[in-house]
């Protein structure tokens, strides 16, 4: 069975690390790279990078890819109905995993203290 897991969790948390472990992954930030190949956080990129995040999960399911991560921050059931849309189309099983921030890890991408509180307080979990 073809898979999409969609690693959700706020800044800092450890999503890429699972990412890496799991084989690598597709995420936003892929897309905040500058012309000197360094990350760089630019919020007027954000709805594009997200959308280049789609893109790619798409051109991997078209492809059959039978193992798909996407890691981003996902607080919202909004968020994350693309992916679930696409899964459906392209006959994948979807899991969403938390990560948690348990190790006290900091954003690697300076993501402010205060914006992160509002990531918390929108966080929504399915039950």
């Amino acid at each position: 069975m073809k898979k999409l897991i969609l690693l959700r969790g706020l800044p800092g948390a450890g999503k890429t690390t699972v990412a890496q472990a799991m084989g690598g992954s597709i995420e936003a930030d892929d897309f905040m790279i500058n012309d000197n190949g360094e990350y760089q956080f630019d919020p007027k990129k954000l709805t594009f990078a997200h959308k280049q995040c789609e893109e790619m999960v798409k051109l991997c399911m078209s492809r059959n890819q039978e193992l798909i991560v996407v890691s981003n921050t996902f607080t919202t059931e909004d968020e994350m109905k693309n992916y679930y849309s696409m899964a459906e189309k392209y006959g994948y099983q979807v899991s969403s995993l938390i990560v948690e921030n348990r190790h006290g890890g900091q954003s690697i991408h300076n993501v402010p203290d205060s914006n992160i509180k509002r990531m918390m307080e929108r966080f929504e979990i399915k039950l």
